[in-house]
Formats: C-alpha cells, structure tokens, sequence
C-alpha cells in the first residue's frame, strides 16, 4: 500500500473548473493504476477515470470530454483536471491506486490505497 493525500477541491459555479491533485509516498507497483473515484452520501462509490501505468486514460461516461486525468511521475502525483462543472459532479472525490493493471476497471475493491478524499461542490 502507499499513503495518498488528495488537495484541490472547493466550491465552484457550474461551468467552473477545478484541478484535484494526489500526491503518493511514491510511485511502485502499488500504484500501476490509479483512479479518481467519487460518492455522495447515500450513494454507492463512483469511478470517475482511472489511467495505467503507462499513461492510458479511461473515462466514465458522465464526465467523458469535460475531465482529464493525468500523473507526474517525478512528482509521485495524480491529477484530475475537471472543467465544465455541473452540479451533479458535486461529491467528495477520492484517489485510489491499485497494485495490478487496470483489468480492475472501476471495481472499487481491488484499489488498496485510498486517500482522505476532497470536497467539490458545485453550485448552479
């Protein structure tokens, strides 16, 4: 496992823009995929993009064209560049990293890592 601190988040109106960072203790094989997941109380855990270790990007549908996942592997840091906000977006979003390919999807319970997660709420 890594120790993950997500920083970035905030309150917004819709069609704002925020960028979530994460930082990682380090890049390992801990962390051959990583991924942005999202929940609002009440509601089941959310993938929102996950990248491999190789860079390759997947996106949910519901954010596909408006965010951009990306890593800096000097910095041990993953991003989410979010644009166009609505206010369904509005969720404490996660980090999570994953000691395996990303086979794993959006299964939630193969990510092992998982930071304290940050708030983004956006307003209308």
């Amino acid at each position: 496992q890594v120790q993950l601190v997500e920083s970035g988040g905030g309150s917004v109106q819709a069609g704002g823009s925020l960028r979530l960072s994460c930082v990682a203790s380090a890049f390992t094989y801990s962390t051959s995929c990583m991924a942005w997941f999202r929940q609002v109380p009440g509601k089941e855990r959310e993938g929102v993009a996950y990248i491999t270790n190789y860079g390759a990007a997947n996106y949910a549908d519901s954010v596909k064209g408006r965010f951009t996942i990306s890593k800096d592997s000097a910095k041990a840091t993953l991003y989410l560049q979010m644009n166009s906000l609505k206010p369904e977006d509005s969720a404490m979003y996660y980090c999570a990293a994953a000691p395996t390919t990303c086979w794993v999807g959006y299964d939630s319970q193969r990510y092992n890592s998982w930071g304290q997660g940050t708030q983004v709420t956006v307003s209308s």
